[in-house]
C-alpha cells in the first residue's frame, strides 16, 4: 500500500511504514523495513535513494538494511543505537539471557550487522540529500529513539517512529518496560510526547499507524492515559510533568539546581547571560536498566533550553556526572573545563580500572589546576582536592549572591548526620574524610551542594559531625586491617587493543616495593620495557585476553594481584 501524505512525501506500508521524501528523481527514506521500497522506486518516480534515516534499531524498521548498504545508500542511525546495528553481533554474543531482569526490547534487533555511514546529529539540523532534517531525541519505545522534523511547504512534519501509533495510542506498551518493575520507558514516552508537542508539528508520521493530523491533541491524550497507568504502578507520588516543566530550582538569583538530572547539576548564571554548569550527566533521568550497556544510557539536553551554557565543569569522572558533556559540546559549542586530576581519566577511560567510567573519551577544552583561583566571567572558582568518594574528585569553591558555596559532588549525604559515601574501587584512602573535614572547616562554606542530595546549610554542628565521623572511619580501618601486610597493585592500561604480532606496553603500579612477574597467555612474549614496565606481544587474535601481575614481597608470594584485558585483532 502506498499513500501520499503531502506533496513530495509518500508512505509505503512494509514491515513498518517507510516514508519516501522526494526531490526530483532522488529521495531520502525514513526507516527501511524489509527493503521492498527499492523494488518500487520506478512507480514512485524515483531513480536514486541518497540516504536512509533510521528512527530506532528494531528489526521491523531495519531488517532489510543490508540492501541499502549494498546499493550504496548512505545510512544514518541514532547515536545511542549505532552499536545495535553496526556491531549487533557483539550484542548477541554478550547480551545476558539467563535469569534476565533487563526487559528492554533490544533482542528485537538485526540478526547480522550492517555498516552505517554515521550518526544523526541530535539537537541539530543537517542536510540529508535534498532535505534539511532536525534530529530530536524522543526516548520511550526504545532508549535511543529519534524523531525527525522536516519543514515542507510551510508545514512541519514529524517522523516519530514508534513513539506513538495514533491519537492517544502506542504501538507497544511492552517496549516501554525497560526494567522488571519500573516505569522508566513509559515516563520517557510521556516526556518525549511533551517535548515533541512543544516543537508544534503539523503532522505526525508514525512507523505504525495512520498519519496524525492533530498532533498536540493526540500527544496530550497519550500523556493523559500514560499518567494514569504509571500512577497505578508506582508506590510513591511523582509529578513528572511539573518536574519536566520547571526543572530548575533557584537556590539564589544566580545559582540554580536541576531537579531533572542525574547526578544533580547546578547552573551558575552570569550577568552577561552566559551559564556555567557544574556536572552534566543524564538529563530527564527516569532510570536505566541495571547492568545494561551503552545503548541503555542516553544523555539529553532538554532542560537546558533557555540557558546559554558556555562552560561545563565536572567534579569527577563518574558517568552520571559527565555522560552529557560530549553531546553538549557538539550541539552547543560549550567548552569542557576539567580538573587536572580528572582530565586524564576522561581522556583515556580504557586505561583505568575504575568503576562508572563513561564509554567514550571526554576531551578537555581546558585543564584546570587545583588550588589556584580560576576566573569565569565575574566569578572566581577554586578547585580543591577532595578524595573520599573517589580519589580523583574535587570540591569547587565559589562566591555567589553573597554566599560561599562548596560543590562537594558525592562525598557525603545531607542532613544533621551526614553519611560518608566512600567506595573502595574508587581508590578510597583511609584518611580521606579526615582531610575533607579539614577542608570544609578551612573554607567554611555557607552552603554545600552535592550530586545526589538536597543543599546543606552549614553550621558548626554539621562540620563537627563530619570531622568526628571522618576520624572514626580512619581509626576503624587501622584497627580492622593488617596494614603492614597489605599490598595494592594495578596494571595500566587496564584495557588495550593490539594487532596480532604487534606489541603493547603495560605498566604495573604497586603500593610498596615488590617483585613482579607478568603472567600472559601461552605463546605470548614478554620483555622488560623499564621499571615495572613490560612489552607484551600476542601471537593470535583473542577477545579480552587476561594478563596478570604476580607479586612477591620480601619472598612472600601475594599471587596475581592485578589483571589487565587485551583485545587482539
Amino acid at each position: 500500500m502506498v499513500e501520499e501524505v503531502v506533496p513530495g512525501v509518500v508512505g509505503l506500508r512494509d514491515t513498518c511504514t517507510v516514508y519516501v521524501l522526494r526531490a526530483g528523481r532522488e529521495a531520502v527514506l525514513v526507516d527501511f523495513g524489509s527493503g521492498a521500497v527499492l523494488d518500487r522506486l520506478p512507480e514512485l518516480g524515483v531513480d536514486r535513494v541518497t540516504d536512509v534515516l533510521v528512527t530506532h534499531h528494531h528489526r521491523d524498521q531495519v531488517q532489510g538494511l543490508a540492501r541499502a548498504a549494498a546499493a550504496g545508500i548512505r545510512i544514518w542511525v541514532p547515536p545511542v543505537e549505532r552499536g545495535l546495528i553496526e556491531r549487533v553481533d557483539e550484542h548477541w554474543r554478550t547480551r545476558p539471557v539467563d535469569n534476565d531482569y533487563d526487559l528492554r526490547d533490544d533482542r528485537f534487533s538485526l540478526l547480522e550487522p550492517v555498516a552505517v555511514t554515521g550518526e544523526v546529529a541530535e539537537y541539530r539540523t543537517r542536510r540529508y540529500g535534498a532535505f534539511d532534517v532536525y534530529a530530536l531525541p524522543t526516548p520511550g519505545h526504545t532508549v535511543g529513539s529519534v524523531t525527525y522534523l522536516v519543514e515542507l511547504d510551510g508545514r512541519r512534519l514529524a517522523f516519530c517512529g514508534d513513539l506513538v501509533h495514533s491519537d492517544g495510542k502506542l504501538w507497544s506498551l511492552a517496549a516501554t518496560q525497560w526494567t522488571y518493575t519500573g516505569t522508566e520507558g513509559q515516563t520517557a514516552t510521556s516526556l518525549s510526547c511533551a517535548v515533541l508537542a512543544d516543537r508544534k508539528p503539523d503532522l505526525l508520521l508514525p512507523s505504525h499507524g495512520p498519519v496524525v493530523r492533530e498532533p498536540r491533541a493526540a500527544l496530550a491524550r497519550v500523556r493523559e492515559r500514560l499518567a494514569e497507568l504509571i500512577e497505578l504502578r508506582r508506590d510513591d507520588p511523582w509529578d513528572f510533568d511539573e518536574w519536566f516543566r520547571h526543572p530548575w530550582q533557584e537556590l539564589s538569583p544566580h545559582l540554580l539546581r536541576s531537579r531533572a538530572s542525574m547526578a544533580t547539576s547546578y547552573a551558575l548564571l552570569s550577568d552577561s547571560g552566559k551559564a556555567l554548569l557544574i556536572e552534566w550527566g543524564y538529563d530527564l533521568w527516569t532510570g536505566t536498566p541495571l547492568g545494561a550497556g551503552r545503548e541503555a544510557r542516553r544523555p539529553l539536553l532538554t532542560t537546558l533550553a533557555g540557558l546559554d551554557v558556555e562552560v561545563v565543569l565536572p567534579t569527577h569522572y563518574h558517568d552520571d556526572h559527565v555522560a552529557g558533556i560530549n553531546l553538549l559540546r557538539d550541539a552547543t559549542g560549550a567548552e569542557a573545563w576539567i580538573p587536572e586530576t580528572v582530565a586524564p581519566i576522561l581522556a583515556e577511560p580504557r586505561r583505568y580500572d575504575l568503576p562508572c567510567l563513561w564509554y567514550e573519551p571526554v576531551p578537555a577544552d581546558r585543564v584546570l589546576p587545583l588550588g589556584e583561583p580560576i576566573a569565569w566571567r565575574e566569578y572566581e572558582l577554586t578547585l580543591h582536592p577532595l578524595p573520599g568518594h573517589t580519589r580523583y574528585q574535587v570540591a569547587i569553591e565559589l562566591e555567589v549572591d553573597g554566599r560561599r558555596v562548596l560543590a562537594t559532588a558525592d562525598q557525603q549525604t545531607a542532613g544533621p548526620r551526614p553519611v560518608l559515601n566512600y567506595q573502595y574501587r574508587n581508590r578510597f584512602g583511609i584518611d580521606d574524610y579526615v582531610r575533607s573535614a579539614e577542608l570544609y572547616a578551612r573554607v567554611r562554606p555557607d552552603l554545600v551542594v552535592s550530586g545526589h542530595w538536597p543543599p546543606q546549610e552549614v553550621d558548626d554542628a554539621w562540620l563537627e559531625a563530619l570531622a568526628r565521623d571522618g576520624r572514626r572511619v580512619a581509626e576503624l580501618h587501622r584497627e580492622l586491617l593488617p596494614l603492614d601486610e597489605v599490598v595494592e597493585a594495578r596494571i595500566e592500561p587496564y584495557r588495550s587493543s593490539v594487532a596480532a604480532g604487534g606489541s603493547v606496553e603495560l605498566a604495573v603500579e604497586l603500593s610498596r616495593p615488590a617483585e613482579v612477574r607478568l603472567v600472559v597467555p601461552e605463546g605470548w612474549r614478554v620483555e622488560p620495557a623499564g621499571d615495572l614496565c613490560f612489552r607484551v606481544t600476542p601471537d593470535a587474535p583473542a577477545r579480552r585476553a587476561r594478563v596478570a601481575a604476580e607479586v612477591t614481597v620480601d619472598g612472600v608470594p601475594y599471587g596475581q594481584l592485578a589483571e589487565a584485558l587485551v583485545d587482539v585483532t
